[in-house]
């Protein structure tokens, strides 16, 4: 039997060997830090604190603003300087709390205890998540207490933990397979206790196997859990594509997991669920991967939330040379940044940096009609076709053909040998189409 996975997708360069082989590394912050209310999809969190507060490590900060929301919790104990608007990575300035750091990391009391999860109630579990701040760590920013709640419990049937990580250059995710597995497996037997009639599965593409060996060592006399090698592949790691690859299963835009009856969590989420639940500890801290051939000396951290980007690079061995390109994230979904004066959030996985920029050199010409785009949609649309509506602005045209079927994973840009700015222009023509339809109400 072949390994799992999905039709279409690509095989770009990895570029895994640069951080792969490094262990995680606990940085503790020099400045001040800042925690975005606006860390996750939803409303923002409300602050709990006023300027002069003297705050704890573990104290929640921030009240989440609504059923989708999420609350912020402190990372370092020291005195609230000011709150105020910030830029995140996106370039939004965002109302923050802004915290001088003491240097003694005191925390809250009860941090840190252990509690033993077969004596909670699921609703319980879901308070503990709630409270704890804990969202889809993969990069979404889904308020994981909300995940953890579908409309019908007993309907889910896989708890698929992502631990795919496709996105090129990125290892964070790889480093707490291997150093961490009794987090994630810890953290999936809290979730199946939520879904009496599911099964666990640890899903992880096969440019990892001594990761597949670890877990599947470690699960071999767990008989809720298995784990499902899949085959490298971007976007192997899409929602979408891994619920195909592990259970065959077709999930489109206008469902949810759950409506197939899926959950899925990201390694660092699962691993944070666990945190919270087993070791009364909130989220607080990130795994992120400081790599890309500009980069000195590529290292995966495990930094407090709020820490400036600036100090990564610092602790990396700063710059080989001054990159022409800096991403939060990877090079098929992130984000290009124009300033790294911004702090590390929930949904920060990586910085990536580049001596050149290549898509800068490329010169987008007519489409030559070669069907690539095609035959690597992992969606199954046409982005010829799309790309026609989008230049039309034919957001009518663009539903007819399933454009909001598109999952921006920017495979079809990636082989386009037009090179044409394919995936920039599906996302802003998704924006418009989901906009209007806000307003039709």
């Amino acid at each position: 039997m072949g390994l799992a996975t999905f039709k279409g997708g690509i095989h770009p360069y990895e570029g895994k060997e640069l951080s792969e082989n490094k262990p995680i590394q606990v940085l503790l912050p020099k400045g001040e830090l800042v925690f975005p209310m606006s860390q996750h999809i939803g409303a923002p969190a409300k602050p709990l604190v006023a300027k002069g507060d003297r705050v704890l490590a573990g104290q929640k900060i921030g009240e989440a603003g609504g059923f989708i929301s999420a609350n912020v919790i402190c990372s370092v104990s020291g005195t609230v300087k000011a709150i105020e608007p910030r830029r995140m990575v996106n370039g939004a300035m965002v109302p923050s709390i802004i915290v001088e750091n003491d240097g003694e990391y005191e925390t809250v009391e009860g941090v840190g205890e252990d509690r033993d999860p077969s004596t909670l109630s699921k609703e319980e579990i879901r308070s503990i998540v709630k409270e704890a701040g804990i969202v889809g760590l993969g990069g979404a920013g889904f308020p994981t207490h909300v995940k953890l709640t579908p409309k019908d419990e007993n309907a889910i049937d896989y708890v698929i933990v992502n631990g795919a990580e496709c996105e090129p250059y990125l290892t964070s995710d790889y480093r707490m397979l291997i150093e961490e597995p009794e987090k994630i497996v810890g953290g999936l037997k809290v979730i199946l206790q939520l879904f009496d009639n599911a099964k666990g599965v640890i899903a992880i593409e096969n440019n990892k196997p001594e990761a597949i060996k670890k877990l599947t060592e470690m699960v071999k006399d767990e008989p809720k859990i298995t784990v499902c090698p899949l085959l490298t592949k971007y976007p192997q790691g899409g929602e979408r594509s891994i619920i195909y690859a592990v259970t065959g299963r077709k999930v489109n835009s206008s469902m949810l997991p759950a409506d197939a009856g899926c959950i899925v969590d990201n390694v660092d989420t699962v691993a944070s669920i666990y945190m919270a639940v087993c070791k009364s500890t909130p989220l607080m801290r990130k795994i992120i991967t400081i790599t890309g051939d500009a980069v000195a000396e590529p290292q995966n951290f495990n930094v407090k939330l709020g820490t400036n980007y600036q100090e990564l690079i610092e602790a990396a061995g700063g710059f080989k040379t001054e990159p022409e390109k800096i991403i939060s994230g990877g090079p098929m979904m992130g984000q290009a940044l124009f300033t790294v004066d911004v702090p590390v959030c929930k949904t920060s996985s990586a910085l990536t940096c580049f001596t050149k920029d290549q898509v800068a050199a490329f010169e987008p010409t007519a489409c030559i009609r070669c069907g690539r785009c095609v035959s690597v949609c992992p969606s199954h649309i046409v982005p010829v076709m799309m790309m026609k509506a989008a230049m039309n602005r034919d957001c009518e045209t663009f539903e007819k053909i399933n454009g909001m079927e598109c999952m921006e994973c920017g495979s079809c840009t990636y082989i386009c040998p037009a090179r044409r700015p394919l995936t920039q222009a599906f996302k802003e023509m998704r924006k418009t189409v989901a906009a209007n339809r806000r307003k039709k109400g």
